[in-house]
Formats: C-alpha cells, sequence, structure tokens
C-alpha cells in the first residue's frame, strides 16, 4: 500500500516540479534579457568617456585592490632549517664507470630584525654543513662547511631607498678540512689538515650606504672597510713557509689586517609558483696591496618548493681570493630534501 502511494506522488507531484524548474530558468532568462537590452540603450545614450569611468569604478568594487602591509615595528625573526640528500649505487658489473656514495647536506637560515620607522637592524645567521661517504674511501668528505653571521644597522635617507648603514661581517667554518692524496706506495688514500674552526676566519665591518628596495633586493656599497683575517700558527709555522702563502698571513703570524672598499648585493626573485632564485654577490678590494685583485664571493640558489615540507635546491659557488689560491674556487650542490620554516 505504501507503495502505491508512492507511485502515485512520484507520478503525479514530480512532473510538477520539473514545471516549476523550467518555468524559474525561463523567468530567470527573461530578465536577464531585459537587463541586457537595458544596459545596452543605457550605454548608447552616454558618452563613451563616462561609461568607461564608470566601468573603471565597478571593477575596483568587484576586485579592490589589496591593502598595504602595516609597517614592521619592532623585532621580527624568521628561522629556514633544510636537510638534502643524494645517492649513487652502482654494482659489480656497471660498465659505465662510477663509485658509489651516500651524502647529506644540512642547512641553517635564521633572520632576527628591528625595524621602527627610519632606523633598521639586520641580523642573519647563515650555517651549512655537508658529508660525503665515498665507497671503499676510508675518510668521508666535507660537500659544505661554512658558519657566516651578517649585522647591518641603517638609517633611511629621506623618503627615497637610500640608507646610511653600518655594516660587520663574520665568516669561518665548523670542521677540519683536508687535501687529499695517494701513498704510492700503499696506494692507500691521504688527507692533511689545512684548515679548521677559526683558521681561517674572515671579519669585516665598515660604514656606507645601503640602497634598499625590500628584503630580497638592497646592494651596500662600503668604500671604507676594514677586514681581519685570522689562523692558526701552526700553519704558518711550518719549515720552509713563505709569507703569504696562507690567505696572505706572515710567516709566524696569526693575523693579517687590510682596509679597502667592499659591496654586497642580494637578488631574490620569484621566477614561478614556488620556483625562487637568489642571487649572492660579495666583492672586496684591498687598497694597501694589489687593489686590482677584487676578492669576488658568487652564490646562485635555486630553490623548487614541492610542498611544505619538501624541496628541491641547487646551490652554485665560485670564490676568488688569491690570497688563499690564484684560481676559482667552485662548489655545485644539487639534491632534493626536508625543509621546515617558522
Amino acid at each position: 500500500m505504501n507503495r502505491f502511494f508512492l507511485a502515485i506522488f512520484l507520478l503525479f507531484f514530480i512532473p510538477n516540479i520539473i514545471g516549476q524548474e523550467e518555468e524559474k530558468t525561463k523567468y530567470l532568462d527573461s530578465i536577464q534579457s531585459d537587463l541586457k537590452r537595458s544596459l545596452d540603450s543605457l550605454l548608447k545614450n552616454t558618452s563613451k568617456e563616462l561609461n568607461i569611468i564608470v566601468l573603471k569604478q565597478k571593477l575596483k568594487e568587484i576586485n579592490p585592490k589589496k591593502g598595504k602591509e602595516p609597517e614592521q615595528i619592532g623585532w621580527k625573526s624568521k628561522l629556514e632549517f633544510s636537510l638534502l640528500f643524494n645517492q649513487s649505487a652502482f654494482n659489480f658489473d656497471w660498465q659505465g664507470g662510477g663509485t658509489s656514495n651516500v651524502s647529506g647536506n644540512s642547512k641553517i637560515k635564521y633572520r632576527f630584525n628591528y625595524k621602527k620607522k627610519s632606523f633598521l637592524w639586520e641580523n642573519k645567521l647563515k650555517a651549512d654543513y655537508g658529508l660525503s661517504f665515498l665507497k671503499d674511501e676510508d675518510f668521508p668528505r666535507k660537500t659544505d662547511d661554512r658558519i657566516e653571521f651578517n649585522t647591518r644597522i641603517g638609517q633611511r635617507i629621506g623618503k627615497g631607498n637610500w640608507n646610511y648603514s653600518f655594516f660587520a661581517n663574520f665568516l669561518s667554518q665548523f670542521d677540519k678540512g683536508y687535501r687529499f692524496g695517494i701513498d704510492p706506495e700503499t696506494e692507500e688514500t691521504t688527507r692533511t689538515e689545512e684548515t679548521h674552526f677559526f683558521s681561517p676566519a674572515f671579519i669585516q665591518s665598515g660604514p656606507g650606504l645601503l640602497w634598499k628596495k625590500s628584503d630580497d633586493i638592497n646592494i651596500n656599497i662600503a668604500p671604507v672597510t676594514s677586514r681581519m683575517i685570522f689562523v692558526d700558527k701552526e700553519f704558518t709555522n711550518i719549515e720552509g713557509y713563505v709569507d703569504g702563502d696562507y690567505f696572505g698571513v706572515d710567516a709566524g703570524q696569526s693575523t693579517r689586517f687590510e682596509f679597502g672598499g667592499s659591496v654586497a648585493a642580494n637578488i631574490k626573485f620569484t621566477l614561478v609558483e614556488n620556483f625562487t632564485i637568489e642571487n649572492i654577490l660579495n666583492l672586496y678590494s684591498n687598497y694597501i696591496e694589489d687593489p686590482a685583485n677584487v676578492d669576488i664571493d658568487y652564490t646562485l640558489n635555486l630553490n623548487l618548493k614541492i610542498n611544505r615540507y619538501v624541496s628541491s635546491s641547487f646551490i652554485f659557488q665560485s670564490i676568488y681570493d688569491d690570497n688563499a689560491t690564484g684560481a676559482f674556487q667552485v662548489r655545485q650542490v644539487l639534491g632534493i630534501g626536508l625543509n621546515y620554516k617558522f
């Protein structure tokens, strides 16, 4: 019986509902058609200039401009951490050549900045460290080792992008650095220590002018810069050591003072969504000795964000410092890994 009444309901009421929907659709189409005719008539009877003004105003109401972000007042900090992995494996029968290896790189970047009106104080700490383990090798090899701290004070000049500035920079490494070789008698891998923490260490500081468009685009020019180089005496007390062979430090000494000018530039931009390119360039000229031999430190960072926690990055760094070596030092790191920001 219930099924009978349900069938009667479906038979008589569903067509009625469908009919109502059709009438509603026709009614809306009629209103849309009348509105279009009214709008066409109104546009024809008004000047073109007035139509453009009204249209622009309406577009602003529909899609208003985003308000400016509130200006930073006080301290603001940001911490970024990433861990990259690389792995290659070859079996015994692989004929193309290659050595199985596993490597990992970790990076920490911490920024803490203070800003109030026309005064700013920027601080940035960067720490990178990486190791590579090769099959049949007795020693791991470093792929990255760098600790750097930058601090910069700026006072804006007028209402533009220029600031009076004073900067200080510290650069060194965490772990020992070795030169690897092969023992001709045993044919085993040998290593000789060349560097370690605070040997070398560089400290630069000086006043200058800062052009700052944003945190990602800025250039600091410091024509009056002092630089101190610190090393361990064990590297300059070796018999037969020639003055200046170890980062420019004389025999039996542990420090070297230089006076010159420096330029630091940073340009970071988003090429496409989730893909950023960062260029970091540091130049230094020693006025006291060979001012034409400019020290160059250039780093290119490519970062592809896959999701919130996974990213892929490529790092290219080139350094020229004739006190360390007479050629360009080049480093490349490519990997995929984990990253976290807070």
